[in-house]
C-alpha cells in the first residue's frame, strides 16, 4: 500500500535498509547534494534545451512577419524554416549520439503545427498542437497520479538511477505524486496562455511563448523538487535509495 501514517514514517529506521557500500548518505527532506541536483540539470536541458524551446516559434513568426506583406507564400516559407530548424537540432543530437527523444517530439509538434497552419491558412494555427499537447500532458499527469504511477517518478526515477524501484517505497511514491501536481498546473497554465494569443492572432506573443515557457519549466522543476523534498521525512535515505514498505520488511 502507498499510504502510511506519519508516525510509521518516523519510527521506521530507513537508514538500516540502505545497502552497504551504496555511496555517501544522501540527504533527506532538507538535503541539497550535488547528486540530487543532477536531475534538475537534466530536465532543464541546459543552453541547448533553451534554444530548442525558444528558437522554432521565434523563427516561424519572424519569417512570416518579414515576408507576409510582400509574398503570398510567406506561410510556406515560415513553416519550412521552422521544420529545418527542428531537423537541425535533431541532427545535432544524432551526431553526438545522444538520445534525440526531446527533439523528435519537437519535430513532431512543428510538423503537426505546419499541417494545421497549412490547412487553415492561419499562422496562429501553427500553435494549436502546443495547446493540445499541454492539455494532454496535464491529463496524463492526472491519470498517472490516480493509477499510482506518477509520471514525475517515471521520468525522474531512471535519471536518478533507481528505475521504478521508488514504487515500492510509499514515501517516494507519495513524494513523486505530489510533485506531479505541479506539472499538471504548468501544462494548464501554458495552454491558458496560448489560447488568447491564438484567438487574437497575436503572433509575437506566440513567438515569445517559447522563452516564457522555458522559464516556467525551470520554475516548475524547482517547485516540484521543493514539494517532493518536503514530502520526504528527514530520516529517509533519499530519492536515490528507495526502500520497501515498512510494513513488509519483516515478511
Amino acid at each position: 500500500m502507498l499510504h502510511a501514517s506519519a508516525g510509521e514514517h518516523r519510527s521506521f529506521n530507513y537508514r538500516a535498509v540502505v545497502p552497504a557500500g551504496s555511496g555517501p548518505e544522501p540527504s533527506g527532506a532538507s538535503g541539497s547534494s550535488a547528486d540530487d541536483r543532477q536531475p534538475i540539470k537534466t530536465l532543464i536541458g541546459g543552453p541547448r534545451g533553451a534554444l530548442e524551446s525558444i528558437l522554432p516559434p521565434v523563427v516561424f513568426v519572424a519569417v512570416y512577419s518579414a515576408l507576409s506583406s510582400s509574398n503570398q507564400d510567406a506561410l510556406t516559407y515560415a513553416i519550412v524554416a521552422a521544420l529545418v530548424l527542428a531537423a537541425f537540432f535533431g541532427g545535432w543530437r544524432l551526431l553526438e549520439r545522444k538520445r534525440p527523444t526531446h527533439v523528435i517530439g519537437a519535430i513532431a509538434v512543428v510538423a503537426l503545427g505546419a499541417y494545421f497552419a497549412g490547412r487553415t491558412g492561419s499562422p496562429a494555427a501553427f500553435f494549436w498542437p502546443r495547446v493540445l499537447l499541454n492539455v494532454l500532458s496535464a491529463l496524463a499527469f492526472v491519470i498517472g497520479n490516480f493509477i499510482r504511477w506518477p509520471l514525475l517518478g517515471v521520468i525522474v526515477g531512471p535519471i536518478m538511477g533507481t528505475g521504478m524501484r521508488w514504487r515500492r517505497d510509499p514515501v517516494l511514491a507519495r513524494a513523486y505524486s505530489r510533485g506531479s501536481w505541479v506539472w499538471v498546473l504548468l501544462n494548464l497554465v501554458r495552454a491558458a496562455i496560448l489560447l488568447p494569443f491564438i484567438a487574437n492572432d497575436t503572433l509575437w506573443g506566440l513567438a515569445a511563448s517559447g522563452a516564457l515557457f522555458y522559464v516556467l519549466v525551470i520554475g516548475t522543476i524547482l517547485g516540484s523538487w521543493f514539494v517532493m523534498k518536503r514530502a520526504i521525512p528527514a530520516d529517509h535515505p533519499g530519492l536515490r535509495h528507495p526502500v520497501g514498505d515498512p510494513k513488509s520488511t519483516d515478511e
